[in-house]
């Protein structure tokens, strides 16, 4: 991980360390870095959600991409998965989306598709980064300036157009309740449903720049269970705010996450042939309950470090069909090169409507334990995330409670990979004793660290 390139491109605060200066750079580097791979004119794709900040982030990587060269294809405010495919759609050399996903407004971010809509390598990026901090870079004059491209309404229609065309049936006799997150989901989700016969009602779709993620969409599904339940609703989908994120909720409220989604429709998948490798891809955080799954119904479960893009690396490299998160990315890679939350409430609900289930029923084929997790705090000091997770005194406190746990659950620490903490995670049949063993291990005094909760 490099300087500014973290898990998932450039993220931080708008106005602190992510500054329209550092997106001009950015485009920029970006550019040069195509221009010197490509030996001509890059054409860029640029894609944003609805944060107040895009705008401005958007219009200096235009001047950057441009100022150097390369012709840029602004797609407007519409999800990171679109700019994906959309970026291979057209030809373009990369795609640069502009947001800080499930963060509050005042964050945003920065990351690149490349030509074939994955994630840029680690070795691009590094070049990339290079160029961000070193030197000015020459600025083109003349007619070799970078040109701006049209046609983004045309284009919004092609990749709405797409993510329908991956349902055979016409979801009729279902009434779904879709929480836009006041994101980039608000600009495509209600054409996108009206593709289909299904009944759609939409909340949080009005976003004024600054209430993406407020109290709604992926991360807060209170008020979407509520009105759910309340309106007597098959399903509520909910998005995150750049729509890569798919969270559902059933007919009585309960929570449908990344690994019941995946359970459901790798099962599905299975019965259709369609399950290369008899395989699921998750994360070491997916829950027991999909494990356990996964085992009586002869699938393979095959974990990755936590990331979606360790979760798309392994399946490219084993041609799996299908992985995720629990907190909602999901990648069906026979139809997207990365996740896609509008793709997977679509083939959710194919297979809700074709079993003729409620929704609780349908998943209740994966069982989930009890979790807990707690955010370790540290100091902002090199080298420290390392050497807690090197300390042997922190290593014999997890293995003695996971002793204790006696086979009936787990304990996973883990480093965040975008800021100094510690993540502790406990799986157990109680909540109970989630909390217990979870503190148990947080407690340990071994003078590595201090902590906040």
């Amino acid at each position: 991980m490099g300087k500014l390139f973290g898990t998932d491109g450039i993220r931080g605060i708008v106005g602190e360390n992510l500054t329209a200066e550092l997106a001009y750079r950015v485009g920029q580097a970006v550019a040069a870095v195509l221009w010197e791979e490509k030996g001509s004119k890059p054409l860029i794709t640029i894609g944003m959600d609805t944060r107040i900040s895009s705008d401005m982030l958007e219009g200096a990587m235009i001047a950057g991409i441009t100022s150097v060269g390369g012709d840029v294809m602004p797609l407007g405010t519409i999800p990171t998965p679109a700019v994906a495919y959309l970026t291979v759609k057209v030809g373009a050399d990369a795609g640069a989306v502009i947001s800080a996903s499930h963060n509050p407004f005042a964050h945003n971010g920065i990351k690149v598709f490349n030509s074939q809509g994955y994630k840029l390598s680690d070795a691009l990026e590094e070049r990339v980064e290079a160029k961000i901090l070193g030197d000015a870079l020459p600025i083109c004059k003349g007619a070799d300036i970078g040109k701006r491209i049209h046609g983004m309404k045309v284009l919004k229609q092609e990749y709405i157009h797409h993510l329908a065309g991956t349902v055979e049936d016409d979801l009729g006799g279902m009434r779904i309740l879709v929480d836009c997150a006041n994101g980039a989901a608000a600009a495509t989700a209600p054409d996108l449903f009206a593709n289909f016969a299904v009944e759609a009602d939409f909340i949080h779709r009005k976003p004024s720049g600054v209430n993406i993620n407020d109290q709604c969409g992926s991360t807060h599904l209170d008020s979407l269970a509520a009105m759910v339940t309340a309106g007597h609703y098959d399903l509520g989908v909910a998005f995150d705010g750049d729509a890569d994120r798919c969270l559902m909720v059933d007919e009585r409220g309960g929570v449908i996450d990344g690994d019941k989604t995946m359970a459901v429709c790798g099962l599905s998948m299975r019965e259709a042939g369609r399950l290369t490798g008899g395989a699921i891809v998750g994360t070491v955080m997916s829950n027991l309950g999909l494990h356990e799954f996964c085992k009586q119904h002869g699938i393979h479960l095959v974990c990755t470090s936590v990331g979606d893009r360790n979760v798309l690396e392994k399946m490219l490299e084993q041609g799996y069909r299908i992985g995720g998160e629990q907190s909602g990315h999901t990648i069906f890679t026979d139809f997207a090169t990365t996740g896609d939350g509008q793709l997977t409430a679509l083939q959710f609900l194919q297979i809700l409507r074709r079993s003729g289930r409620k929704a609780s029923d349908l998943v209740s084929i994966c069982p989930q334990y009890p979790q807990t997790l707690i955010n370790v705090k540290l100091e902002n000091v090199p080298g420290l995330k390392e050497a807690v997770m090197a300390s042997p005194v922190l290593a014999e406190a997890v293995d003695r409670e996971e002793k204790a746990l006696g086979g009936d659950g787990r304990i996973l620490v883990r480093p965040s990979g975008t800021e100094p903490l510690i993540r502790v995670m406990v799986e157990a049949e109680t909540d109970e004793l989630c909390a217990k063993y979870v503190n148990d291990v947080i407690e340990v005094k071994n003078g590595v660290y201090s902590h906040k909760t």
